[in-house]
């Protein structure tokens, strides 16, 4: 089984960070949904290339495919990881047993 199926659709993904981007802690006002919006859907996308990793084990490889997944998102990485991690965690939460094996 594809690991994208264990875990929620993605419109259900999409529209909870449609309505929480705003709040999260690096949202900044210069930038929009339409900027955030790639790196909530990387992370969803890439997650699921690898199932059973951290984070902080694939960020180089993330930070190295985001100019191409970034469409006409105006974040550089630095300000895209602070999206895509959020996400990324969502993910590792909504699948079943321990995923990150984080105990929780």
């Amino acid at each position: 089984m594809h690991a994208r199926t264990r875990y929620e659709p993605r419109d259900k993904y999409t529209a909870y960070w449609q309505e929480h981007y705003k709040s999260e802690p690096y949202f900044d006002a210069k930038y929009q949904w339409e900027d955030f919006s790639p790196a909530y859907q990387y992370a969803y996308d890439r997650r699921a290339e690898f199932p059973d990793r951290d984070f902080d084990d694939v960020e180089a490889s993330l930070e190295a495919g985001w100019q191409k997944a970034r469409g006409k998102s105006r974040l550089a990485w630095e300000q895209a990881k602070r999206a895509v991690r959020p996400g990324w965690h969502a993910i590792e939460r909504a699948l079943p047993g321990d995923a990150d094996r984080d105990g929780l």
